[in-house]
């Protein structure tokens, strides 16, 4: 499956239609788009990090998330209502504080559905820090 959007055109489509992932920094860029995926950085902040320094859950599945939506519309186009309707996450390994990237690979692309498999990597390892599997439901064209 071919993608038809490019990462610029995702990321500014992200700047303009959902301008708060930004309010307090750039952290989410999409650096890669290729047939069936997608790449995205994650550059936690100090608010992303839980006591002892790993970067939080929470901030790993949102990146999950978002990174997995991008894999969506990379193939569909900018549909903004495109919505998660599941989303599973395995955390498999500590977090450091530094860059995650996050790549994602479209398993089914239908009319109505499509799901996602994420895998949340750092350091050039390629030993995943998580792992996750998003469905979202695709609106009538």
């Amino acid at each position: 499956m071919q993608p038809i959007m490019t990462a610029d055109e995702i990321n500014a489509f992200l700047e303009t239609d959902f301008p708060q992932i930004h309010t307090d920094g750039r952290v989410f860029h999409v650096t890669d788009v290729a047939p069936g995926r997608v790449t995205m950085t994650f550059d936690p902040a100090e608010r992303h990090l839980r006591p002892g320094g790993t970067v939080s859950g929470p901030a790993m599945f949102t990146l999950a998330d978002v990174a997995a939506y991008t894999a969506v519309l990379a193939h569909i186009g900018p549909v903004a209502l495109a919505v998660t309707t599941n989303l599973n996450i395995n955390f498999l390994r500590l977090p450091q504080p530094q860059l995650i990237r996050c790549e994602c690979r479209v398993l089914k692309l239908g009319k109505r559905l499509a799901v996602i498999d994420a895998l949340l990597l750092q350091n050039g390892s390629g030993e995943p820090i998580a792992q996750a599997t998003a469905t979202y439901s695709i609106p009538p064209r």
